[in-house]
This record gives C-alpha cells, sequence and structure tokens, in this order.
C-alpha cells in the first residue's frame, strides 16, 4: 500500500497525530516499568522459603519476669511441647519476615568487615530444637550438637558464646564463592569467630537491608534459653495450626498469668509481611488499566473525528474503485505509523524512567525484552481501537460520501 497519502493527510492535522503519538509513548514508558514492577512485585511475594511454612506457628511472649526467666522458659517449652500434634518447639529471638530484626555485618575475616561489601546478615538464635521447629533443610554438615546448645550463652553485643553456625546457602556462596564453606571461620565483629557446621536451605530474613540480594543472607546460631528470648516457634501438621495457636496461648496464659501471649501462623505472618507489596501490584496494575483505556479511547476519538474529517476523500475512494478493505487498511496503517512513532519514543522514555528509578528507589535495570513485549502490546491495542472507526469508514456509501462535500 502507497502510504505517501497517509504522510500528507497526517501532516494536515499535525497536532491531533502529534497527540496520539505522545500518548502511545507514555503509554509505552509507564506499560514496561510498571509491568517490570509487577513481576518484581509478584516474585518477591512467592519468594521461596526454606522452612515448613504450612506447618509453623509463632507464639510470642511478653512481660517476662527477668528473675524467673532461666526457668520459665524451659517450663514454656515444656508445656508446647505436650499439647497433641506438636511435632517440636523452639524458643527464637525472631521469625523470618517477621517485626523483630538482629542484623550483624559478617565476614571471612576480621580485616574484611571494614570492607564496603560487607555483607549484613540476619542473626537467628534458637534453643535446642530449633531445626526441626522452623523445618530447616539441611544441605550441607550438620545440625548443633545438644552440648552447644547448653554451653552457648548471649554476650556482648548478643552474640552466643558457642562458636559454631549455621549459613543459609546463598551466604556460604556470597562469603565462598570458590570454595565449600563447611569448617571455614565467620566473622562477626574482631572478637567473634565461628565456624561453620552446617549449610541450609535459604531462608528469608525479617528485613531487606542490602535490597533484594540479600533475603536470603542468614545465619544460625544456638543459644540457651534466656530472658533475651520471648518468642517460640511450634511446628505441627498443617491442619493442627489453628488448634495449636489457641492451645498454646490458653496454656501459657493459664502457666503464667501475668505475661501477655500472643500467637499467630506462619501464613499470617507472611501475609502481613506481603500486605503492601500486593497492595503496590494492584495498583499499578490500575495504571496499567487506566493507561490503556486512556490510549484506546483517545486512539478511537481522534480516529473517528478525522473520519468524519475525511468523508469527502473516502467517499471518492470509494467511487474510483477503493473497496471496503483497502478504506479499513488505510486507516489500520495510518494507526500503525503513529503507533510505531510512539513505540519508539516510548522505548526512550522507559530507559529514562527506569534510571531514575534505579538511582532514587533502587530497583533493577529494566529487561530489553519489556520493550518488545510493551510495543506488540501498543500495536495490537492500536489495531483493536482503530478498527471500528475504520469500519465505519468503510461502510460509508460512495454517492452519500460525494454529495457530502
Amino acid at each position: 500500500m502507497d502510504i505517501q497519502p497517509i504522510f500528507a493527510a497526517l501532516r494536515k492535522h499535525k497536532i491531533p497525530a502529534a497527540l496520539i503519538v505522545l500518548e502511545i509513548a507514555l503509554a509505552c514508558a509507564v506499560l514496561c516499568n510498571a509491568v517490570f514492577m509487577i513481576g518484581q512485585r509478584v516474585g518477591e511475594i512467592h519468594s521461596p522459603n526454606g522452612i515448613d511454612e504450612n506447618g509453623i506457628v509463632d507464639i510470642g511472649v511478653q512481660g517476662i519476669n527477668p528473675d524467673t526467666a532461666n526457668a520459665d522458659i524451659p517450663r514454656y517449652l515444656a508445656t508446647l511441647r505436650e499439647i497433641p500434634g506438636v511435632i517440636a518447639a523452639a524458643a527464637v529471638n525472631m521469625m523470618p519476615l517477621g517485626n523483630n530484626s538482629w542484623n550483624m555485618n559478617a565476614a571471612t575475616s576480621p580485616d574484611q568487615l571494614l570492607a564496603k561489601d560487607s555483607p549484613n546478615v540476619a542473626e537467628y538464635l534458637f534453643t535446642q530444637g530449633g531445626p526441626d521447629a522452623l523445618g530447616l533443610r539441611l544441605l550441607q554438615g550438620r545440625f548443633f550438637n545438644d552440648d552447644e546448645y547448653a554451653d552457648s550463652k548471649l554476650g556482648n553485643n548478643f552474640l552466643p558464646s558457642a562458636h559454631v553456625v549455621l549459613v543459609t546457602q546463598s551466604l556460604a556462596k556470597r562469603l565462598w564463592p570458590e570454595a565449600n564453606a563447611l569448617g571455614k571461620p565467620l566473622w562477626i565483629g574482631k572478637n567473634n569467630r565461628y565456624t561453620v557446621v552446617g549449610i541450609v536451605a535459604d531462608v528469608l530474613r525479617p528485613d531487606a537491608n542490602g535490597g533484594t540480594a540479600a533475603h536470603y543472607l542468614s545465619a544460625f546460631f544456638p543459644v540457651s534459653p534466656e530472658l533475651t528470648i520471648q518468642e517460640f516457634v511450634v511446628r505441627s501438621a498443617p491442619q493442627d495450626r489453628d488448634r495449636i495457636v489457641r492451645d498454646g496461648v490458653q496454656k501459657l496464659e493459664a502457666l503464667s498469668p501475668s505475661v501477655v501471649v500472643k500467637g499467630q501462623t506462619f501464613a499470617e505472618i507472611r501475609d502481613k509481611y506481603f500486605a503492601n507489596a500486593r497492595s503496590m501490584v494492584w495498583m499499578l496494575v490500575l495504571v496499567c488499566v487506566v493507561m490503556l483505556a486512556v490510549t484506546a479511547f483517545g486512539i478511537v476519538g481522534l480516529t473517528s473525528f478525522w473520519v468524519g474529517q475525511r468523508r469527502r476523500q473516502i467517499g471518492i475512494r470509494r467511487a474510483v474503485g477503493a473497496t471496503r478493505a483497502h478504506v479499513m487498511q488505510y486507516f489500520q496503517t495510518e494507526n500503525f505509523l503513529l503507533s510505531s512513532a510512539g513505540v519508539a519514543i516510548g522505548m526512550v522514555l522507559a530507559f529514562g524512567i527506569n534510571l531514575y528509578l534505579m538511582q532514587h528507589y533502587q530497583t533493577t535495570r529494566l529487561p530489553w525484552y519489556y520493550l518488545p513485549v510493551s510495543a506488540i502490546a501498543l500495536w495490537v491495542l492500536g489495531q483493536l481501537a482503530v478498527l471500528g472507526p475504520a469500519l465505519r469508514a468503510a461502510s460509508v456509501p460512495p454517492v452519500v460520501a460525494t454529495r457530502d462535500g
């Protein structure tokens, strides 16, 4: 098809044509980045976790008497373990994806602690039975021995005295990318050296210090029961979780009426943690829908206006032999050219917006394949939007069109 008449017609309607191009460009830029961010957030919401999420219950206790804590916490654990259906129970300092967060910088030597790339690590402490209670998956090495729990007390900087540690697979690869982490030293502070005795599947941390790449940088330490550990993780079969929460809260309140006990399943913890991410996903989806709808209505409106302005031209073309298909092809080609110009500008804008987000909001670089996908989506949208006006133009009888002039 000869596109010279199309360019000639567009030159006569420069402002409407420019508006459509800018509208498509803005839609392309926003769509690329919004879909990319939606994908990131959905990926975070469904991040895998190396614990038994379906069977875990978290029970927090506040108000433990400092004078009796060393005796109360073992009694609480014994009470929780006696509940029918409980597989394991342990006291912990924090839960994955929870509100409480203990973090320290870690390195393979004291000197590397001062380096800028020294990773920030989530510091999990748990009492005997912790690996079973969390459902940790051991990949290499071993879990802690009983004597390592018994001899471990919290000292300076709330670090345990037992010099053994479990690390996640991601942390092992981060610190020892070319070597096996088992038996290697892990330093937290210049005076705290720990030996890696086991590597476990990646466990999400309570926060995201260091960005998305740091979600799985976690280390696990053994500790004996004491006042600073006032949270309990209880594992059971998934169908028993709700009952375990109720029974656990009731039994601990009966054991110590002065304390405040709150229980929740890990599914509830995960839902709360990712509530903002889910809200952002729906907000971005709404932005995409609104942007595409506005673009489609803009194309329909301006194309319909052009059809009304060109009735004489359409009638003449029909009178000299142009078919309905030729008329439709004309408007579809015109829209494709405008969409292509808008997409080209939109790709540049998309990268500009992405660079701004990278600098100010720590997002990652926009993958290149989002651009052709968005371009195809806008080409299809343009063709669908122009279809109605094109059909109306093609249905104009030649005689009526020429008489309108």
